[in-house]
């Protein structure tokens, strides 16, 4: 039997079609107050781009729950909402600045957006010194420090890691680029490399604490190749510059198509071996049932952020690096492998479970992508219209 054939399974009946539309009715009054805000826009193209994103949310929640397939159709929205980040990101700083560069001037005035990656790095220096280490604003700009450690606490206390695979607008490029070949050239990845992110986050943790910077972003971050740059001026802004395309190249495209992992988020991000810790903390997981698993590490084998073993198999459940993505879940051929509510019966209802995580998971990622999607959706309709994506 084809395992990837896309059938609807236990957890909602194929004959279940009503009940299915009955599960998202709620998530189709949610996403439209989400992306309305009460209100329709006047404007043609981005009211054709609220309903593109508005039926493409909800087309893509009604598959979650009519096939039982998570990780295929989380991966949909995930990567298309990553690239239409890119799309959005660079246009709106093109847009305000003219470039993509950060300029020392734009620094001074607090003009950089607030990215959740820097988090580990700030929390040292902001408890002895009360210093916000990054060049942003606390309160009422675009992406503001307040806002993201705002959204950051509450998703950590819905998903813990989830955020990795439910929310975060970088993911879903190592994601996507996973996914181009049918099978890995490189099979075989020693499981040590699975602590180097724990040491880079150690690494930049401390570094940022003696020098009170981001050394992170200064440095080693890859994701500065398509969002935003220090304007080179001098050698060294040159070499970190290089260092950031190289990695990007190597990280987040050759090495995810080459392996079929995401070797960005899994083997090297520091605020994902931060966030990992935070699943201790979440009320969902992703646990094995042994009796029922017949050891085809199948699971192992497709895990795109290694936290399957033999050694976690052992105690039915995943590493603390789950990111639930749900993709050993769809693989499973004996459905051993189900989200869980922590604290109930492991024999308990598991359609009940999945159901649980998934509104919350997918309203996340449906509350930070829908803006992002119509804006990158107006962006490309101007450029097809008029022949450039920006306001003239």
């Amino acid at each position: 039997m084809n395992q990837d054939k896309i059938k609807p399974d236990a957890i909602i009946p194929q004959a279940s079609l009503i009940k299915t539309l009955l599960f998202i009715l709620p998530m189709m009054f949610l996403t439209f107050a989400i992306l309305t805000k009460g209100k329709l826009p006047s404007d043609p193209k981005s009211l054709f781009a609220i309903v593109i994103t508005y039926l493409f949310i909800n087309a893509i929640f009604f598959m979650l729950l009519y096939t039982g397939k998570t990780d295929r159709f989380r991966a949909i929205f995930f990567i298309t909402y990553a690239v239409l980040f890119v799309v959005s990101f660079i246009t709106h700083l093109i847009e305000i600045r003219g470039s993509m560069a950060v300029s020392q001037a734009n620094m001074l005035q607090g003009e950089t957006p607030f990215c959740h990656i820097v988090i580990p790095m700030t929390l040292i220096p902001l408890a002895f010194t009360r210093t916000i280490i990054f060049p942003g604003t606390i309160i009422g700009s675009f992406a503001s420090i307040a806002s993201m450690f705002v959204l950051w606490i509450g998703v950590t206390l819905a998903l813990g890691r989830g955020f990795c695979s439910w929310g975060c607008f970088f993911g879903g490029l190592d994601d996507g680029f996973s996914r181009i070949l049918k099978r890995p050239v490189i099979k075989n990845i020693n499981f040590n490399w699975t602590y180097l992110p724990y040491a880079v986050l150690i690494a930049v943790v401390l570094t940022a604490a003696i020098s009170l910077s981001p050394t992170y972003c200064a440095w080693l971050c890859p994701y500065k190749t398509v969002t935003e740059f220090v304007e080179v001026t001098s050698f060294k802004i040159l070499m970190q510059t290089i260092i950031f395309v190289s990695l990007f190249i190597g990280l987040v495209i050759v090495l995810p198509i080459l392996t079929r992992r995401r070797i960005q988020c899994g083997l090297f991000c520091p605020f994902g071996a931060f966030q990992s810790f935070t699943n201790r903390i979440n009320v969902f997981e992703v646990r094995i049932d042994k009796e029922k698993c017949v050891k085809c590490k199948r699971c192992i084998q497709v895990c795109p952020t290694f936290s399957l073993s033999e050694e976690v198999w052992e105690k039915g459940k995943t590493r603390i690096s789950c990111t639930k993505c749900g993709k050993c879940i769809d693989s499973c051929p004996k459905k051993a492998i189900f989200f869980h509510l922590k604290g109930t019966p492991l024999s308990g209802n598991q359609r009940i479970y999945r159901i649980l995580f998934l509104y919350p998971a997918f309203l996340f990622l449906a509350t930070i992508a829908g803006g992002t999607i119509q804006d990158g959706i107006v962006k490309i309709i101007r450029l097809i219209t008029t022949g450039s994506m920006f306001i003239h």
